[in-house]
């Protein structure tokens, strides 16, 4: 069948993710790929049909998200990346005529599926915040932030064929058509080794969080940092901290021979962590709900601490707790990406069955 897929561009998490899904859709499927940001340099060096289309960005102050930057900086984009996107539009309406349209939490490749009448497949782990039930007790004083950001998901791809959504931790679904399977892997993950370690991994996707190698000195222990110093080309050591430029079998083989990961609440490598059984200490970016939702479940599951700030003593507090997370991720089995890829071909081809009279309506869901 002709495949129309969309990528979110905003992380990185979003686009690994569906490279795994991508390279087996394309062995059977004609497939065309709208995405944006720096995913689209990532698949375009892995697959053919890849256009770039303008998409929402953030702006990052310290460890989180500056609204009103974000803001500004978007709708000055969005002068020019609408009528970018709208070329792309016609584009694939004179050269490419999908049947099924697959979408990573991304809006554009849903509005073309909405205006030709075509099935939408949802493949994200955001979803999770609007098709599950969630404990009062786990959402206690984060109301607002939930009902705000359960809204937006909700108004971002609604009415889709089916919803799967990838996820580590397994709150009951709620709504109809939703499907929760085990988070993707990266075939370089699902090979890697876990091996016990001393050093800490410490992944931060904001270069402007000045406070964080102070407080990782005063732990004492060696850590293994990436993103915080993203000008160097070789490895910079200074004290216990080795600042290390971003390589993906370095970062792979760093991961899977940690003592734990010092980390946003990003999905894509927490669940990654999960899967080799290294505990995490998640600071999820602040004004991001779905990091928030993801390191509460992180932490009731054991699997890891939740904290809001990163302290020297929260940092000690979780490396006391190493042993017991290590414990708790025992009990975590996943047979690499089956049941993901599995849905995902099912639910193609009852959306490609129902093709000729299914209707992008508004669910009442």
């Amino acid at each position: 069948m002709r495949i129309l897929y969309g990528v979110v561009g905003e992380g990185m998490g979003h686009a690994t993710r569906s490279r795994v899904l991508l390279e087996e859709l394309t062995k059977k499927h004609e497939v065309h790929i709208v995405v944006s940001g720096r995913a689209q340099d990532y698949l375009a060096k892995r697959f053919q049909n890849v256009h770039g289309i303008w998409g929402l960005t953030l702006a990052y102050e310290g460890n989180s998200v500056k609204k009103w930057q974000t803001v500004l900086q978007n709708l000055t984009g969005a002068v020019k990346g609408w009528p970018q996107n709208v070329r792309q539009y016609f584009e694939l309406v004179d050269d490419f005529k999908p049947d099924v349209v697959v979408s990573d939490f991304e809006s554009f490749s849903y509005l073309f599926a909405r205006t030709h009448r075509l099935p939408v497949i949802s493949v994200d782990n955001m979803q999770v915040i609007n098709r599950c039930q969630h404990e009062p007790s786990l959402l206690a004083g984060y109301e607002d932030s939930f009902e705000t950001s359960r809204a937006i998901v909700k108004a971002k791809l609604p009415g889709a064929f089916h919803y799967l959504v990838t996820t580590f931790f397994y709150p009951p679904t709620r709504k109809r058509r939703t499907t929760l399977a085990p988070s993707i892997l990266r075939p370089e993950i699902i090979e890697a080794k876990s091996e016990p370690g001393e050093h800490l991994l410490v992944y931060q996707t904001s270069t402007t969080n000045t406070a964080l190698p102070d407080i990782l000195k005063a732990a004492g222990i060696p850590c293994r940092v990436y993103g915080l110093r993203r000008d160097i080309t070789e490895d910079l050591v200074d004290g216990n901290l080795t600042y290390r430029p971003f390589s993906e079998k370095g970062f792979i083989d760093d991961l899977r021979t940690s003592r734990g990961v010092v980390a946003s609440g990003g999905f894509t490598l927490m669940s990654e962590a999960v899967y080799l059984h290294k505990p995490v200490l998640s600071i999820p970016l602040e004004g991001q709900f779905e990091q928030i939702i993801n390191a509460l479940y992180l932490e009731k599951l054991g699997y890891g601490m939740y904290v809001k700030t990163l302290t020297v003593d929260a940092l000690k507090e979780f490396l006391s707790r190493v042993p017991r997370c290590q414990q708790a991720l025992q009990g975590y089995e996943q047979e690499g990406n089956t049941k993901m890829l599995t849905a995902l071909e099912e639910q193609l081809a009852l959306a490609y069955e129902h093709r000729g009279h299914w209707a992008m309506e508004m669910a009442q869901d």
